[in-house]
């Protein structure tokens, strides 16, 4: 099922996502969250009726870095031995369609297509065995890192954590095997990253795992799984894409921060 967050006529409401032609799609709009029971609710609205809106509201996006080999490479960094783990604020999200926004202490913005894995219920201390009843679905995410700031600060709290650096969307996927599937990012139509999620140095289990091992995950938190290689820089005017096989495409656009 993809479940999609949107707002129409003032209202904000959780549908599923119905149809397989982009102008055909149509929303039935569910009873409830989808972290709980639900039901549908037989009302249906055309997807282009509404505006989509970040899938979830996450507490915290939990993101791991350095986790695609030639990634860690092209940027002149060693491949870690464990999960490395950083934090983008919830009030980085931004949805599809949404702008991102240059930020005003950067010369060099980059982009960085990853799966995101969005959490279903709340956990702790989860062992690899149960770490796939603790997921909710996966949607796209694009981790734009103001690369310069990363590079100058040697943390990376502004350099990945600015208003609107991670663009989450369109909806989340609940029904898609994530161990080998192809994630491809564009910038204006040209394919900049192409990669599978079978390279990742460190699997899914194993960073949920990593993770609750230090603290709680909640309903609706994110979990950014790494980039394969190819990030690049972003320019304002730019239309940055990202696509991933059974899921689905995120497309923002870079604007001057004002």
């Amino acid at each position: 099922m993809r479940i999609a967050r949107f707002s129409i006529d003032g209202n904000v409401a959780f549908g599923a996502v119905e149809g397989d032609k982009p102008d055909e799609l149509v929303l039935d709009i569910i009873k409830g969250i989808p972290f709980a029971d639900f039901e549908l609710s037989g009302t249906k609205v055309p997807l282009s009726k509404v505006r989509l809106l970040p899938p979830v509201l996450p507490n915290k996006v939990v993101a791991f870095g350095r986790n695609y080999a030639e990634h860690a490479r092209e940027l002149g960094n060693e491949v870690p031995d464990a999960p490395f783990a950083f934090f983008k604020p919830s009030t980085s999200v931004i949805g599809p369609g949404d702008e991102i926004q240059y930020p005003s202490f950067s010369e060099e913005l980059h982009h960085e297509a990853e799966l995101a894995v969005v959490i279903g219920r709340l956990c702790r201390e989860v062992p690899p065995e149960r770490v796939k009843e603790v997921i909710l679905g996966y949607t796209c995410a694009n981790d734009i890192t103001a690369r310069d700031v990363q590079r100058r600060e040697k943390q990376w709290a502004r350099a990945k954590g600015f208003d609107t650096s991670c663009p989450l969307g369109p909806w989340v996927e609940t029904d898609v095997d994530p161990s080998d599937l192809t994630i491809q990012l564009t910038v204006n139509g040209q394919q900049r990253q192409l990669g599978r999620t079978s390279e990742m140095i460190h699997p899914i289990e194993d960073l949920i795992v990593n993770i609750s091992e230090a603290m709680t995950l909640l309903p609706g938190d994110v979990i950014l799984t790494g980039t394969p290689a190819g990030v690049g820089p972003l320019a304002v005017g730019d239309e940055v894409s990202v696509s991933i096989e059974g899921i689905g495409t995120l497309t923002n656009k870079v604007v001057k921060r004002g």
